[in-house]
């Protein structure tokens, strides 16, 4: 990966790095960017661990092996800085739960409060494990976080991942295959439910984080998000419900009676997903959670 900025796949003095990063880090104060991002960076590119960063015990060493051109490196920061590129399309890579997931611009990036769905779906069949060696469904999957985190706590189960873009399932696929959990994965492109239909009326649950944004909002999203981000997996049309709407719709035909309704919506949003869920009569057990900030983020219901 050459830049012709004179240092083309050759180590890297640690004096130079340590000099570097220090400039660097000034930039991103500067920029209004989380300098822990550069050490991001340099852990996947340079190898260094936290300590080593934090200690800057690093700049003592004779050569620093980089995974790519130091100039490429500076490059792919100014467009962290410049660009708000999102540090997880520069490295390829999200953390998730325990997972390491590949991740790009095809796809949304896997949020930690999203991670409270894995731990909801656990809970929501608390008093009823035989929904743990059923049929899951992960609509909207993406990177396919949430069918991984299905499939890694139940073991029993069968992950049905749907997604409406191909390039999102090859994604999906790798990170499967990179979790050792693929072959209890089944992915179909397709919208929402439409793939499933062999399976109506037996799914023990559905788990989604669907477009919520109203679509008038994204602009005024972060700029890392509206400019890089795909808006496919953003927007929830006028008023951000379109999707949810649908999943309150037709999810009935599709869970078997005590199954789970698990969905991720946005703060305010509550109220009138409660509505729907109650309105639409085949849903009983209706209860709204927080999130890591305390902000009402999921939805959960079962299937009368």
């Amino acid at each position: 990966m050459g830049t012709g900025d004179g240092q083309c796949d050759r180590p890297i003095d640690g004096a130079q790095l340590a000099s570097w990063r220090r400039e660097a880090m000034g930039e991103a104060i500067a920029a209004g960017v989380a300098p822990a991002e550069l050490d991001w960076l340099l852990q996947e590119f340079a190898g260094l661990d936290k300590l080593s960063l934090r200690l800057e015990s690093f700049k003592d060493l004779a050569e620093i092996q980089l995974g790519l051109d130091f100039g490429e490196l500076k490059r792919l920061w100014r467009q962290r800085l410049n660009g708000r590129m999102p540090v997880q399309y520069l490295t390829g890579v999200a953390p998730w739960r325990h997972f390491s997931l590949a991740v790009s611009p095809e796809v949304l990036i896997p949020r930690p409060e999203t991670e409270c769905l894995i731990d909801l779906a656990i809970a929501s069949i608390s008093s009823k494990r035989d929904l743990t060696w059923g049929n899951w469904a992960d609509l909207g999957t993406g990177s396919g976080a949430i069918a991984l985190g299905l499939a890694s706590v139940f073991p029993d189960a069968i992950i049905h991942a749907v997604d409406c873009s191909a390039n999102a399932l090859t994604i999906a696929e790798k990170n499967a295959l990179n979790s050792g959990l693929a072959q209890r994965i089944r992915f179909y492109r397709g919208s929402w439910f439409e793939p499933l239909g062999e399976l109506k009326g037996h799914l023990s649950g559905m788990v989604a984080n669907p477009p919520y944004i109203p679509r008038k909002m994204i602009p005024q999203l972060q700029p890392e998000v509206t400019l890089h981000e795909p808006h496919l997996a953003l927007d929830g049309g006028e008023d951000g419900l379109d999707c949810i709407r649908e999943l309150v719709a037709i999810a009935p035909d599709y869970l078997c009676p005590g199954g789970v309704w698990l969905v991720e919506m946005m703060a305010s949003q509550a109220p009138q997903v409660r509505e729907m869920l109650s309105n639409q009569g085949s849903y009983d057990r209706i209860q709204i959670f927080p999130d890591l900030a305390g902000i009402e983020r999921f939805a959960l219901a079962y299937k009368r």
